[in-house]
């Protein structure tokens, strides 16, 4: 590849960098799985830069090549890269006023998103970034009609999920 390719990969790649840690942190456990996903995910970026012709955002093909990439690897080897625990994700604020209520219905809601299938977590963390369900379709490859009608079942899961 030319250098301003490489150049031009480098700078988008720095800059929306995010998005490869956030589908990371979903579908990994430990920060060695979280570093060789997101190896992983950038070596496939890396591959698949040429061919980007920008028919849509670098940062929407970006979430795309990287859900694609870690469902695959998730499902051929779930050892090497397993479902985040979400439970030890506690973020903690130092603060005197601190209300960890939220904190807890966040813990309780990443634990319902744990029960979900592969696909429905990918539509549940693109939800959760305020995609549109055009962007959503777009990076998955789903119709939006498709989108809106599983993000509806995912909800309705949730719901039964958080309140059997």
């Amino acid at each position: 590849m030319n250098k301003e390719l490489e150049h031009n990969f480098v700078e988008l790649l720095e800059k929306h960098q995010n998005i490869v840690h956030k589908v990371c942190r979903i579908y990994t456990n430990d920060q060695d799985s979280h570093n060789d996903l997101f190896q992983e995910i950038t070596i496939q970026l890396w591959k698949a830069y040429p061919k980007f012709r920008g028919d849509a955002k670098f940062s929407t093909w970006m979430y795309r090549v990287g859900l694609n990439t870690a469902i695959t690897l998730y499902r051929k080897n779930k050892r090497r890269v397993s479902t985040q625990e979400f439970g030890e994700i506690e973020y903690k604020i130092k603060s005197e006023e601190y209300d960890n209520t939220e904190e807890q219905q966040l813990k309780l809601l990443y634990n319902a998103v744990k029960e979900l299938n592969d696909i429905e977590k990918a539509i549940v963390f693109l939800y959760l970034e305020d995609k549109s369900y055009r962007e959503i379709s777009e990076t998955l490859g789903i119709s939006e009609v498709n989108a809106r009608v599983k993000m509806n079942r995912i909800k309705t899961k949730l719901r039964t999920i958080l309140n059997p």
